[in-house]
């Protein structure tokens, strides 16, 4: 079971931490929401709760909780420009199906 961050993610995601100047890491996690069902959550966390899993990419810590972790398991968060656009993408191999506008996705 892992969750990992690509180069250009961990980079991104440390150099925000630094200029907040506090945070432990990453949170992510997955939400009742859209046409297919599951929508994923990202929040930069201060503190790990007690349930959290913790994993490491490239210095960065990444905290989940248990109940997401059956939706998220193996996988990728990528850090992407594409055009004028840039942002996250998860490469996630659980999603059978997403939603035609890729808000939200089912396993």
């Amino acid at each position: 079971m892992a969750i990992t961050l690509t180069e250009r993610a961990a980079k991104h995601v440390s150099n925000f931490i630094a200029k907040r100047g506090k945070g432990v890491g990453l949170r992510l996690g997955v939400r009742t929401s859209g046409c297919s069902g599951l929508a994923y959550k990202m929040e930069f966390a201060d503190q790990a709760g007690a349930e959290d899993l913790r994993f490491e990419s490239h210095g960065v810590t990444v905290l989940i909780d248990p109940k997401s972790l059956q939706y998220l398991d193996g996988t990728e968060l990528d850090f992407v420009r594409e055009g004028l656009n840039e942002g996250f993408k998860f490469n996630n191999p659980n999603v059978k199906d997403a939603c035609g506008c890729g808000e939200s996705f089912n396993v």
